[in-house]
């Protein structure tokens, strides 16, 4: 790709905003949608989430998890679904949240931001809690390719706390991600992220970290649009905040599916002028 990352991401936020919307076809959603249980309830769901956000959103996450639950049929549904989105021009993160050493997280780095991977994706999320420096490769792959890499930071979920703001040569685990975000982010490509939930005051430094957040708890997780310009003061350009379940709760209907979205992304809009 002769684009970079940020240059792909600036272009799809300006033209149709930084919401990023989740498809996460959890079993009760299945059933709120009247789909079975199975690998053709979830191509359905994926292929109505499909419809109703192309074109009206720049960014979509699958939740791998609930792909792969259903073994080799699920993650077919999966690579199925990547494929549309990013041939339709729709930016796709995989929230496979990877995270490991040597070999094994170059061959994650391989499945997710590959070129000639079947799951090729725009952004992967992965974890740095085996050490920020065993993502070097990802990041490296990434910077080529010209995908993205969102790192957990200070996630949206309260049992993250205890281990993300834990203090170790005077600074947050969660504030050492941030740093070696912002270190990696230098060349202006944008190729690290950081995962910081929106549901709370992070307690981070975000001065000198100028790549994406992606932001999850909009909606159903607490987070309302209003807090957004006050907990991300000052990192508002490349935000991403998301929303999942509070926009998904409108299928099965595409045209309430897309109404849901799209309302969202203009309340977010104008939440973060």
């Amino acid at each position: 790709m002769s684009k970079t990352w940020a240059d792909r991401l600036r272009a799809a936020t300006a033209a149709r905003g930084r919401l990023c919307v989740g498809i996460d076809p959890h079993p009760s959603l299945l059933d709120a949608w009247g789909l079975p249980r199975s690998a053709d309830g979830l191509e359905t769901f994926a292929e109505l989430c499909v419809e109703a956000f192309v074109g009206e959103v720049a960014v979509v996450k699958p939740q791998v998890a609930f792909f792969e639950a259903y073994g080799s049929a699920g993650y077919a549904v999966l690579e199925r679904t990547v494929s549309v989105l990013r041939d339709a021009g729709t930016l796709v993160v995989a929230d496979a949240k990877r995270g490991d050493i040597g070999s094994t997280m170059s061959a994650y780095a391989q499945t997710w931001l590959g070129e000639d991977s079947p799951l090729s994706s725009d952004a992967v999320t992965v974890s740095p809690y085996l050490g920020f420096d065993s993502l070097r490769e990802t990041f490296d792959l990434a910077a080529r390719n010209g995908r993205g890499v969102f790192v957990l930071a200070r996630t949206s979920n309260a049992e993250g706390a205890d281990l993300q703001t834990a203090t170790a040569s005077h600074r947050s685990v969660a504030q050492s991600i941030v740093d070696g975000a912002a270190d990696i982010d230098r060349d202006g490509r944008a190729t690290a992220g950081l995962v910081v939930g929106a549901t709370r005051d992070h307690g981070l430094d975000l001065s000198d970290f100028t790549g994406p957040i992606l932001a999850p708890g909009l909606g159903a997780q607490g987070a309302g649009v209003d807090d957004l310009a006050q907990i991300f003061a000052g990192s508002r350009e490349l935000l991403l905040p998301n929303s999942s379940r509070g926009v998904l709760a409108a299928g099965p209907s595409v045209t309430a599916l897309r109404d849901a979205a799209t309302t969202l992304r203009d309340e977010v809009e104008a939440g973060l002028a």
